[in-house]
């Protein structure tokens, strides 16, 4: 697992077109746009390796923690993002990793969004220019 994160005043996206993946989450009232406020916004590559690691989703909820307790932030996106130089997961074990990264912050009171897996977004951010704002992580 790779990501590499960005300490935002917003972050907004919406759904606008299918990828070639061959995995992908169908589009909702709920899933097809969002937006947070002061959020740490994590582009997360889910490796290949990471497919015989019991331990990465933890080690990666680790890693976030440590960011988020640093910022004080509360409000997180999971985006899926095959571009950060690693060997691919497959795209299901992939969309599982993101699944259970996603439901595990949840559950330690993160407000957390997450685009659906298999589609192109328009994305709009403001990052913030402080030492902490662009961290980047290699699990």
């Amino acid at each position: 697992m790779r990501f590499l994160s960005f300490h935002c005043e917003y972050f907004k996206y919406k759904a606008t077109k299918r990828s070639r993946s061959k995995i992908f989450e169908e589009l909702t009232s709920e899933n097809t746009e969002n937006e947070l406020q002061n959020v740490i916004v994590l582009f997360i590559s889910i490796e290949k390796q990471d497919e015989s690691r019991q331990d990465v989703i933890e080690k990666g909820i680790h890693e976030i923690e440590k960011i988020i307790n640093q910022l004080k932030v509360s409000n997180i996106v999971l985006l899926s993002f095959a571009h950060l130089f690693g060997k691919l997961s497959s795209p299901e074990f992939g969309l599982k990793a993101l699944k259970k990264l996603e439901d595990l912050l949840r559950e330690r009171d993160f407000t957390v969004i997450r685009p659906p897996f298999g589609w192109f977004n328009e994305l709009e951010m403001k990052a913030k220019g402080h030492p902490l704002s662009r961290i980047s992580r290699i699990i």
